[in-house]
């Protein structure tokens, strides 16, 4: 059955980074692509009028949306604004008015997380929760307690089939590309467990470092804000079992099942480390444990992939910015032709960012009258990112209901489950200098597993 559009939306937090960089351009597309035509409303406490909200998305869209005049004037015909207190129970009603006759509205909650439950009780006292859908972004709490809190509270208020919230590594095309090469062609799945699989690395690497978000990422870590999130997504994406039916829950009952057979992490198998100069910029506390750097290892535990040890790297200053997953294929029983040939021989690739790759590692022969060989890398399709921005494909989702790309109550538990036993100063903290893949100990923890492999700059051309 076709869910019901949502016939308003609402943002909170409307003069902010978020909605400057992501929430007016994706705004933009969904009236350029998708015909949006429905009252919007932009909702903040900063003095200001409806005229000076107009001039902020128009300086967003400029830098951030690209030049459409005729699907930007149509914006700007659906935008209202309401300046007010979160804590002020008129807002709210001034709120419900410029509603008007919208019975189904969306709202968006781009502010800290700290106000989620306000301005969900508040939005409830004043009618405006009625057949309403509530979409937060993370993080969803700090620590697998306080996000079942936050859960209690909004739902309160809202059902959990009306909450939708954004990982918006969830709306990049690369990221769904994953579960549909493995699902799409059924040449992978026979290869896709315990039985082939020697090993998984999933490599997040930044060449950057906190730049000006030092006071968030002090208080956040990697592991807050890359692993537990996003990198247990593109586990799942890469692991889970397929779904099955029809119905839109399937593939996050898939997800949710996988998330909830992974190991808690052991302590001995992370590795943190933070970046030269970290705690000279400004927002970070002196003398700061937060790790810039993780590298951990972790294990599934079902028939599929009981045994298979999977490891998962992220940090900041690193040599590249790039994220890619390498399965790596066990070798056969025995080597026919009496050579060395590395354990790594032999692996699946898929690069999501900054470009998108599929390729494959297989042994060759190389010519002459010996039967011996090298590793290749054949790519199978390389190709720039979709240029459907990630916030654009949720939010247009959000607004039809459907909610498979979002995270679900359960699915949020089981990566806090996870994570809960390296939260926080549980293992010591490596130095290591910007440019370098992280301490050596990262080294020490893949051991006969690895080396890392490490993304290249660029998508690597087949030999």
């Amino acid at each position: 059955m076709a869910e019901q559009r949502s016939d308003a939306i609402v943002f909170f937090g409307a003069t902010g980074d978020l909605a400057y960089k992501q929430i007016f351009p994706s705004l933009l597309g969904l009236v350029r692509d998708e015909g949006l035509d429905v009252p919007i409303i932009g909702v903040a406490k900063a003095g200001w009028n409806l005229d000076q909200l107009k001039t902020r998305a128009a300086d967003s869209l400029q830098h951030h949306g690209g030049a459409d005049p005729q699907a930007m004037q149509r914006l700007m015909s659906l935008l209202r604004y309401v300046d007010g207190d979160y804590n002020d129970a008129a807002t709210f009603t001034e709120l419900r008015k410029q509603l008007g006759e919208a019975q189904r509205p969306l709202h968006y909650l781009a502010v800290p997380p700290s106000l989620f439950a306000t301005v969900a009780q508040a939005l409830a006292k004043s009618g405006c929760a009625d057949n309403a859908r509530l979409v937060i972004e993370k993080p969803f709490g700090h620590n697998r307690e306080t996000a079942r809190t936050l859960n209690r509270l909004l739902e309160q208020y809202f059902s959990e089939e009306n909450i939708f919230r954004i990982d918006h590594y969830l709306g990049k095309e690369p990221v769904q590309n994953i579960v549909y090469t493995r699902f799409a062609n059924s040449m992978f799945e026979p290869l896709w467990n315990r039985e082939h699989v020697s090993s998984i690395q999933i490599t997040m690497a930044e060449n950057f470092g906190v730049q000006d978000r030092g006071n968030f990422y002090d208080e956040t870590g990697a592991i807050r804000d890359v692993v537990q999130n996003h990198m247990l997504q593109v586990l799942a994406q890469l692991t889970m079992d397929p779904p099955t039916g029809e119905e839109h829950e399937a593939m996050r009952d898939q997800k949710a099942a996988l998330l909830k057979a992974v190991r808690p992490l052991d302590p001995a198998h992370v590795v943190r480390g933070q970046y030269a100069g970290y705690q000279a910029v400004p927002g970070v506390r002196a003398g700061s444990t937060v790790e810039t750097f993780v590298a951990l290892k972790l294990f599934i535990e079902t028939w599929r992939w009981a045994g298979v040890p999977i490891y998962i790297r992220a940090g900041k200053e690193l040599p590249v910015t790039a994220t890619e997953v390498v399965v790596h294929f066990k070798r056969p029983p025995r080597e026919t032709f009496d050579e060395l040939v590395p354990l790594s021989s032999g692996h699946v690739r898929m690069r999501i960012s900054p470009d998108v790759s599929i390729a494959m590692g297989v042994r060759v022969k190389l010519p002459g009258e010996r039967m011996v060989g090298e590793d290749v890398e054949m790519i199978l399709t390389e190709h720039a990112p979709s240029m459907l921005p990630p916030y654009q494909r949720l939010l247009g989702d959000a607004v039809r209901g459907l909610g498979e790309l979002f995270g679900r109550d359960d699915i949020v538990d089981a990566q806090w489950r996870i994570a809960e036993p390296i939260l926080d100063d549980v293992t010591p903290v490596y130095p290591y200098e910007k440019g370098t893949w992280g301490p050596s100990e990262a080294e020490a923890l893949i051991g006969s597993d690895g080396p890392w492999r490490n993304p290249n700059p660029e998508m690597e051309q087949s030999k």
